[in-house]
């Protein structure tokens, strides 16, 4: 049998609900019932009905409507499963969580991939197995730069401390775009990223070059940008790590961070981008696992009344809150999966991602209702704002074709280019002669300059020395170039040319090339402090 489109079956459903609760459109817009036609309507012009104005998060009043029909017609299992989004092995293995728990969804890790094509067909068997009238949740982290689950031949995005490098909205919106259609085109629905966290600098062990900036309003600009580009991929954005990652020193993968930020200053800083982001639409945000003493202590923020509180009352968010994974160290040192994954609810949370054993997850949110423990308006409010987000995407633009993966490498060493830093060496000009030496990074960062070194016609072997730091280290050497945050070019003072490139794709490296050679010049600004470092960059500005 034929199946229907989702966006049409989508239709039907949002119709047929509104008609059953008795929603129409002039109803939605407060207008009264239709009198009979007056003798002269037909010689009226035709006027356009006011369009109804979408949830500021997305989704249009009717959606939710359907998507709180739809829930109150499954049960409290169905609903329990619709409020979790499970990392799996193996496909076959996803599609019986997704049929049995009614699962909301599920994200696909690097070990989940071979290829783009079997990403494709894999996503697709996940849709066909769930039978439902809107999508599942289908998410990854696609940040861009060292966080990327899909690898080649989908494009290799820069960093977004690179966007912040270059200053430029604008340009973040159009990376984020170009990295939402082709997340589209494999059948993606949901990514998580933009990271919205401002690093503190080198003592931020977790975010470094995953943050825009040591500054609120660069990151905040940065943040905004791309939750606007995909926005018009058609992709749900999640903004990340709510109340902020990146001012904390230590790592929330392996144990719970303390945040001792004052409140005021949480306001000053971390929240920051978060508050623009929220401002710009983003329909999805994702809360860390941080210890933040001056509004719940002890607690960790994904499991937080009064931190979830703070992001709905004081920011106004009333879309899709997701906890950050459940399996990290930050919430297993202290909770097993059940517990854990009432919390986050009972606080607020709509959206629980990857508890540790997903069925007892399951089981607790169904128990806890049972129990009263978890009151079941909370978890039917969850469901639905997931269920209502889905539909909204589902029934806006549909994927792009499928060779769009992989057409986007001039945007990316364009991005790269702007956001490439000089900070000490000729702004413009050779830095280097007809050879070059290699050194630092590891073999494949060795072999990714090689390749556009000699693409570019530079030989291998003699001349300059190029060294990478892979890290915050310092290095010797002619040129130094730092691949990740630029701390270590501080004090890398025996090099004459000292760059930060913030990333190590395709596309960052031949933008080093074209710098090193001559060919072009870096755009960049340094987004973060560095002592040591005889200058900000070669554009002009602060």
């Amino acid at each position: 049998m034929k199946t229907e489109p989702v966006q049409r079956r989508i239709v039907l459903v949002v119709v047929a609900l509104a008609a059953a609760v008795g929603c129409s459109a002039g109803e939605v817009l407060g207008d009264a019932p239709s009198a009979s036609p007056s003798p002269d309507a037909a010689a009226m012009p035709a006027v356009s009905p006011t369009p109804v104005q979408p949830l500021p998060w997305g989704p249009t009043p009717d959606e939710y409507a359907a998507a709180a029909q739809l829930v109150a017609d499954m049960s409290v299992s169905q609903q329990a499963g619709q409020v979790i989004v499970a990392r799996y092995a193996t496909v076959d293995q996803a599609a019986d969580l997704v049929v049995d728990l009614h699962l909301g969804g599920v994200i696909v890790f690097g070990d989940n991939v071979a290829s783009t094509d079997q990403v494709r067909d894999d996503i697709a068997a996940l849709q066909a197995a769930a039978g439902r009238p809107y999508p599942l949740v289908v998410g990854v982290d696609q940040e861009g730069g060292n966080v990327a689950r899909i690898g080649a031949p989908a494009t290799a995005f820069p960093s977004l401390m690179t966007m912040g490098a270059a200053k430029d909205p604008a340009l973040a919106e159009r990376v984020a775009r170009a990295s939402g259609e082709e997340l589209r085109a494999l059948g993606f629905t949901m990514v998580y990223a933009p990271v919205a966290d401002v690093t503190t600098g080198r003592d931020d062990p977790t975010i470094g070059s995953r943050s825009a900036s040591s500054d609120p309003a660069i990151a905040a600009g940065v943040t905004s940008g791309a939750v606007r580009g995909y926005a018009e991929s058609g992709i749900v954005a999640t903004v990340k790590h709510f109340p902020g990652h990146g001012s904390v020193p230590a790592d929330s993968h392996v144990e719970l961070p303390v945040q001792g930020a004052t409140l005021d200053e949480l306001r000053r800083r971390d929240l920051v981008p978060f508050r623009t982001a929220i401002g710009a639409g983003v329909p999805a945000v994702m809360v860390g696992h941080i210890d933040v003493t001056a509004v719940d202590p002890g607690a960790p923020s994904s499991l937080s009344a009064p931190v979830v509180r703070l992001l709905r009352d004081e920011l106004g968010f009333d879309g899709l809150v997701v906890t950050d994974a459940l399996d990290m160290a930050a919430v297993t040192g202290g909770f097993g999966t059940g517990e854990a994954t009432v919390r986050s609810l009972a606080a607020g949370v709509d959206l629980v991602l990857m508890p540790p054993d997903v069925r007892a997850a399951h089981a607790a949110i169904v128990e806890a209702v049972a129990d009263g423990t978890l009151p079941a308006a909370r978890l039917a409010e969850a469901a639905t704002r997931g269920v209502a987000l889905l539909l909204h995407q589902a029934a806006g633009v549909g994927p792009p074709p499928a060779d769009v993966v992989g057409s986007h490498g001039v945007l990316s060493y364009e991005a790269s280019l702007a956001g490439l830093t000089v900070v000490s060496g000729a702004c413009t000009g050779a830095m280097v002669g007809p050879s070059i030496q290699i050194t630092g990074g590891t073999r494949a960062d060795r072999t990714m300059l090689a390749e556009a070194a000699e693409a570019a016609g530079l030989e291998i072997g003699s001349g300059e020395v190029v060294r990478l730091l892979a890290g915050t280290s310092p290095g010797s050497g002619d040129v130094v170039v730092a691949l990740d945050a630029p701390y270590g070019l501080g004090e890398s003072t025996a090099a004459s040319g000292r760059i930060a490139l913030y990333g190590r794709t395709p596309g960052a490296f031949r933008a080093l090339v074209a710098v090193l050679t001559g060919a072009a010049s870096g755009g960049g600004t340094l987004p973060v402090e560095v002592p040591g470092a005889d200058r900000r960059g070669c554009t002009l500005g602060p």
